[in-house]
């Protein structure tokens, strides 16, 4: 696609997009940092989650809330069958970006505003989608709706999940008003889909470098969380000799350099990114650090052979693996053709986990990449330029209107 691609779509549909953009900025933004606070469950996600429920009224589709608590947007009978379903999710990481999930749902009612526009009479079913609690910035899991929804977390481990307050997931979800005990693999809701497109900024500055405003995700890395519990005893800063010390601060510090150092050596991402103190006092020595260390890497051995060495340099420290996912290869024919019909949009993997690649284990699935001219993700600084957001729109619009007017042949493309 040209940079004049935002171009195909109209005037008022992109004028619909800036509007539905400027109407969803100010919920769960931070005025001290500028980034967002939506956390799954609270306040914020309940506000997105109204605003999501309101531009599915507004346009006449069927709404509803599964319940893994993600929300649906139904264009055509839901209880069809091979619906082509697109969106992304409305929660985000501490002080985030705005587009950084935000961009896949705003996108996916544009692009639906974009078809309708045309006159365009879908073959088959669409459905606009907001999963919960993507980032794992609350509960610690990332995916979490998509992966109830799937089976791939136990319901039961889900609901005991809790936050920095103690809160678990399923009371959570009851303050919400919603089930916590109707959680879980959702069979009836997997055997409707019959292709899943999510639209996305790019995290990283790969289309940057290009003329390409949308580029086509060919795999997501094999990634991971883990635990490090380094134990030690508390006791008073200003009195206790050095000698006398079981600080376990400096086998924390040491497991940092490692991850660095290993991750650069094996090619491959580690990041030490939370960590929680005991006590946490300024003049006290600390009786327990836990930190969590993010590896993402090409292959699965490369993550074992990273985490394995920084435990190893972590000196005694207990090591406990919270969640993992393996290499997720988007379906190719699905892939392919999203490029042909894009004009041979460049075709790039990601380290970053995804929606997306939950689905993918259960459905066919593929992903656009909407270019983010600095890279910045998971910050204030995350961006897009709107020219590129727009072509994004215009991508996903050409997507969905070839899915929707062919039938399935079990890849998501016509038979």
């Amino acid at each position: 696609m040209s940079e004049g691609a935002a171009r195909v779509l109209p005037e008022e549909v992109a004028d619909g997009f800036r509007r539905l953009w400027r109407d969803l900025l100010p919920v769960g933004r931070c005025d001290a940092t500028g980034g967002y606070r939506r956390h799954a469950w609270t306040t914020a996600d309940a506000e997105c989650r109204a605003w999501f429920a309101e531009q599915a009224r507004h346009r006449g589709l069927t709404y509803e809330t599964d319940r893994n608590g993600n929300q649906w947007a139904w264009l055509g009978d839901p209880t069809a069958g091979d619906a082509v379903v697109t969106g992304s999710h409305l929660d985000s990481v501490p002080d985030g970006g705005a587009y950084d999930g935000p961009l896949g749902v705003v996108g996916a009612f544009a692009a639906l505003d974009a078809l309708r526009a045309r006159g365009l009479r879908p073959e088959r079913p669409l459905a606009v989608v907001n999963f919960t609690e993507e980032e794992g910035a609350r509960f610690g899991l990332a995916c979490l709706g998509s992966r109830l929804m799937t089976g791939a977390v136990r319901p039961e481990t889900a609901g005991a999940l809790r936050d920095a307050d103690g809160v678990t997931l399923a009371a959570a979800m009851e303050r919400a008003g919603r089930d916590p005990a109707a959680a879980g693999r959702d069979d009836e809701r997997l055997t409707r889909i019959g292709a899943f497109v999510e639209l996305h900024v790019e995290q990283g500055r790969h289309l940057a470098a290009t003329p390409h405003p949308v580029g086509v995700a060919s795999a997501i890395w094999p990634h991971g969380r883990w635990r490090f519990d380094f134990r030690g005893e508390a006791n008073h800063a200003g009195t206790t000799r050095l000698e006398d010390r079981r600080d376990p601060m400096p086998a924390y510090a040491a497991a940092v350099l490692a991850a660095r150092a290993n991750a650069e050596r094996l090619g491959a991402l580690a990041t030490f990114g939370r960590i929680r103190v005991e006590p946490n006092g300024t003049n006290a020595i600390a009786s327990l650090v836990s930190a969590w260390l993010d590896c993402r890497a090409p292959d699965a051995a490369l993550v074992d052979r990273l985490v394995e060495e920084t435990a190893r340099a972590a000196e005694g420290a207990e090591v406990i693996r919270e969640s993992y996912t393996a290499v997720v290869n988007f379906d190719v024919p699905l892939r392919d053709r999203v490029a042909h019909i894009l004009g041979g949009a460049p075709v790039l993997p990601t380290g970053a986990g995804h929606d997306a690649g939950i689905l993918a284990g259960e459905v066919p699935a593929a992903m656009l990449f909407v270019r983010n001219p600095t890279g910045v993700s998971h910050s204030p600084y995350e961006h897009a330029d709107e020219a590129d957001c727009l072509a994004g729109v215009a991508a996903l619009a050409a997507v969905l209107a070839d899915l929707l007017t062919s039938a399935a042949d079990g890849s998501g493309g016509a038979r």
